[in-house]
């Protein structure tokens, strides 16, 4: 136990830093984005971050070691999840003092996008008040286990890997709207490119169901049977 004001303050912010280690992967950022959207196995959480197996795990137990995850034995699985909502803002407060202060986050987000021609976004309040309307279709194009766990209200889950099949579904006369993971998830990009070749009026959401619920605004579960 520290004796002194000195020993005192470096135990302290040596626990501090224990989080600075622990980030210190963008893979693992990468991880807790995933977890965000809501709780995985370690073998979907490799695919979607697509690293091995035994690599998610290795950076799993790093996060779980500082206590910014949870595991939970699943039959043969083990489930992880962010040891709280707590978590979730810090990763989200983490990402907004990188857009303030790094202009590289802007260069290549920029770059990105200006490439698939997608890189204008609908602002989440006139999203809201068109939904209300009922002037546009939002598609939610996450895997559909992450739809179940939260989504934007009145949002239709369309999965991109069945956004072909689904056209049909999607009411016509109305633009779509297709959201994901938030800024940095392609997935709303590949949706709207796709949907525009198709002849759809499309536009993307940047914001995320984190960033919805970040604003105070409601979020619907699925409850599943």
């Amino acid at each position: 136990m520290p004796t002194s004001s000195r020993q005192f303050k470096d135990a302290i912010f040596e626990q501090f830093a224990r989080l600075g280690k622990a980030l210190a992967a963008p893979k693992r950022l990468e991880l807790l984005e995933l977890l965000s959207q809501g709780p995985r196995t370690v073998e979907v959480l490799a695919s979607l971050a697509n690293v091995s197996v035994a690599n998610a795990s290795q950076h799993l137990q790093v996060l779980r070691a500082a206590r910014l995850v949870e595991a939970e034995k699943r039959g043969l699985y083990v489930q992880y999840r962010l040891a709280d909502d707590q978590v979730a803002r810090f990763c989200l407060s983490l990402r907004e003092l990188a857009e303030a202060r790094l202009a590289e986050v802007e260069e290549v987000t920029r770059s990105f996008l200006e490439e698939r021609e997608v890189l204008e976004a609908i602002d989440g309040d006139e999203l809201l008040a068109r939904v209300r309307r009922g002037d546009v279709t939002v598609i939610d194009v996450r895997p559909r286990e992450e739809f179940q766990a939260g989504h934007i209200p009145g949002a239709l889950s369309v999965p991109l890997g069945e956004l072909q099949s689904r056209l049909a579904d999607l009411p016509t006369g109305r633009p779509v709207v297709a959201y994901c993971r938030g800024p940095y998830c392609v997935l709303a990009v590949e949706a709207v490119a796709r949907l525009r070749k198709q002849g759809w009026e499309a536009h993307r959401l940047e914001l995320g169901v984190v960033d919805w619920r970040a604003r105070g605004w409601n979020v619907e579960v699925e409850t599943r049977p």
